[in-house]
């Protein structure tokens, strides 16, 4: 097999990898902002209880993020996020199948969990997947693979619309379980073509994850969940209050799907020349940017223009924070580290639209929570450049350059 097929491999496993995140964030996840109108609509839902049916997600997702190592120990990575996948697709399509708010939160609980359960350990699929890659080469695949979310966003923008003004917001959740499950087919293949892990099982489980390098990575992780969060829970209604219509709001969501999608290739080999630190800084620093323009005289233009940099930073900090992970610790920790740091993240979005909204519902209107957000995404850059630059217990191979790979990953 040559180099460039050698290379290509591990690019298409985390290409496909990429439908969990696409399922998790895109569809079972974000996609709820384009429904609930429709559902609040037909089901006389208050803000208040539509906030709640996505707290519910929330929570869901905090919980999965707790479970997500464990669950890969007792079941084994393949067959843990695969699982999670095929679990929250059906969670996704059963939600057109009732009105009853009791039964929709905890579908949105459980598709939250098993959604976690599915980024995390698809994350650390591709981790495995470029184990024995030069930094460059581990940095674009898990970018690669985290942009799957906005591959989701993207499908969810363009497909939902003329589902709801057709059949509904019931038709919409089984257009999006439909494309859920159709997930499956990148996804299987994706997984199964992962390298096995050679360690024995007791060394994959030896040891605690040593959770003092990843302190300044945890600690801007949770600014990071409570800032963004705010943003996206807000920006469709502060669109509506500078008069946007549905047509508009579908352009906005389809173009930041879209430069989430684009934005992992883009970033990737930049990232791999920076410090872990200052890389996190630098998309940090574009996505207080897109969150701040709102905020600017210009009104709806602005706004709509703020889905650029935020679209094209949101889901690379991700990426970014993994491969700084990834960097820290050895392998068998991988997916544990990043459980973790899904756990923090997860925390920060339960407390974020909580004190955004708090501030939204005062004087300052949905600009003031728009505002908090952007402020915490700033704080968040300081706690990145506290991340030092180092490899400790990283093992050899995963140092070594790209030309001096194990035979092995010629298969």
């Amino acid at each position: 097999m040559t180099r460039t097929a050698v290379q290509a491999r591990p690019l298409l496993i985390a290409v496909g990898l990429a439908a969990g995140p696409a399922v998790a964030l895109g569809l079972a996840r974000f996609a709820y902002a384009l429904v609930l109108p429709a559902m609040r609509a037909d089901l006389s839902l208050s803000f208040a209880t539509a906030g709640a049916l996505n707290t519910a997600n929330a929570a869901g997702y905090l919980l999965g993020a707790l479970v997500a190592a464990p669950l890969a120990t007792r079941l084994g990575l393949r067959t843990a996020y695969l699982g999670g996948l095929v679990v929250t697709a059906a969670a996704v399509l059963a939600s057109a199948g009732t009105g009853s708010v009791p039964l929709l939160a905890a579908l949105r609980l459980l598709s939250g969990a098993t959604g976690a359960v599915v980024l995390v350990l698809g994350g650390g699929l591709a981790a495995r997947a470029g184990r024995d890659a030069g930094a460059q080469q581990a940095t674009r695949l898990l970018a690669v693979y985290f942009c799957g979310g906005g591959a989701g966003i993207l499908l969810s923008g363009l497909a939902v619309p003329p589902v709801l003004a057709a059949a509904g917001w019931r038709g919409a959740w089984v257009a999006l379980g439909v494309l859920a499950f159709a997930a499956l087919a990148a996804a299987v293949p994706a997984a199964r073509a992962v390298p096995a892990d050679d360690a024995p099982a007791s060394d994959r489980r030896a040891g605690r994850l040593p959770l003092r390098p990843l302190a300044p990575l945890l600690v801007c992780y949770g600014m990071f969940g409570a800032g963004y969060i705010a943003y996206m829970t807000f920006i469709v209604a502060y669109l509506r209050s500078e008069g946007a219509g549905a047509g508009t709001v579908t352009a906005f969501w389809a173009l930041l799907g879209a430069a989430a999608t684009v934005a992992g290739f883009l970033w990737a080999p930049l990232l791999a020349q920076l410090r872990a630190g200052r890389g996190i800084a630098l998309i940090l620093g574009v996505l207080v940017l897109g969150a701040a323009l709102p905020l600017l005289p210009g009104g709806l233009p602005v706004a709509m223009l703020s889905a650029v940099p935020f679209g094209g930073a949101f889901l690379t900090v991700v990426a970014a924070v993994t491969a700084a992970a990834r960097q820290y610790l050895q392998p068998r920790h991988w997916t544990a580290a990043i459980a973790a740091l899904t756990t923090a993240f997860a925390a920060g979005q339960c407390i974020g639209p909580v004190l955004s909204g708090t501030l939204s519902d005062g004087p300052g209107g949905v600009r003031a929570g728009l505002g908090l957000g952007a402020a915490l995404l700033a704080v968040a850059i300081g706690v990145a450049l506290l991340v030092r630059d180092r490899r400790a217990g990283a093992p050899a191979a995963e140092q070594a350059p790209a030309q001096a790979r194990p035979p092995a990953q010629s298969e």
